[in-house]
């Protein structure tokens, strides 16, 4: 018969009051996100620029230091509103779509979920991404890193549909980088077109991915 088991040495990182230590960091965690959602929006409207921790306790009803204790700069701010919007956009057009079959349907998909963020904007000031990769394409730094690092992603996302739509013979041969770089473009011009109340460009959006898929002749 086998001796019974020790019980487990105690958790040397577990104080006295540990429950108490656990709500404070949930809330606290559920405050930063609370306010990095509302930076992303107000730099949707404004630009990253524009994010200030001072601003962001106003609108918050928090107190300044209190918001500076959870982010420490602006940068770090910035940093976080990046974040936050690309989980917020990974949301909204990425999940939903995710148990459509790879390929052309997948893209298919793809493009209509983005037409829903689009038409009826996720951030105040409509697409977060359109407002500020333009402020940091020539700005070297951890926050232009963070602005591109989604776009790569984004790219690849479209890039990666493609190839599988090619490989399995749904659609005709293409450069799949080069039909993902043109998708992205097209689908930047729409939501410009949008927010200038051209309504008629998501159909032009359609029409271009359409016109990429075209089965093998």
């Amino acid at each position: 018969m086998s001796e019974p088991a020790a019980p487990p040495p105690p958790n040397p990182t577990r104080a006295p009051g540990g429950a108490t230590t656990d709500r404070r960091l949930l809330r606290g965690a559920r405050t930063r996100r609370t306010i990095a959602r509302h930076a992303a929006d107000v730099a949707s409207l404004e630009g990253l620029n524009g994010l200030s921790i001072g601003r962001l306790a106003t609108d918050l009803g928090l107190s300044k230091s209190g918001v500076a204790t959870l982010f420490g700069s602006k940068e770090k701010l910035q940093l976080a509103a990046v974040e936050a919007a690309r989980d917020a956009f990974v949301d909204a057009v990425v999940r939903p779509v995710a148990g459509t079959p790879h390929g052309a349907a997948r893209l298919r998909a793809l493009l209509e979920s983005w037409i829903g963020y689009a038409t009826a904007p996720l951030f105040t000031g409509g697409c977060f991404w359109a407002a500020n990769r333009p402020d940091f394409d020539s700005r070297p730094g951890p926050v232009h890193d963070a602005l591109f690092g989604h776009h790569q992603e984004w790219l690849a996302l479209l890039a990666r549909e493609l190839r599988h739509a090619v490989d399995t013979g749904e659609i005709a041969a293409l450069d799949t980088d080069l039909a993902a770089f043109q998708i992205d473009a097209v689908l930047t011009a729409a939501n410009i077109a949008l927010r200038l109340g051209d309504t008629g460009a998501v159909d032009k959006a359609r029409r271009v991915v359409e016109g990429l898929l075209t089965p093998p002749g």
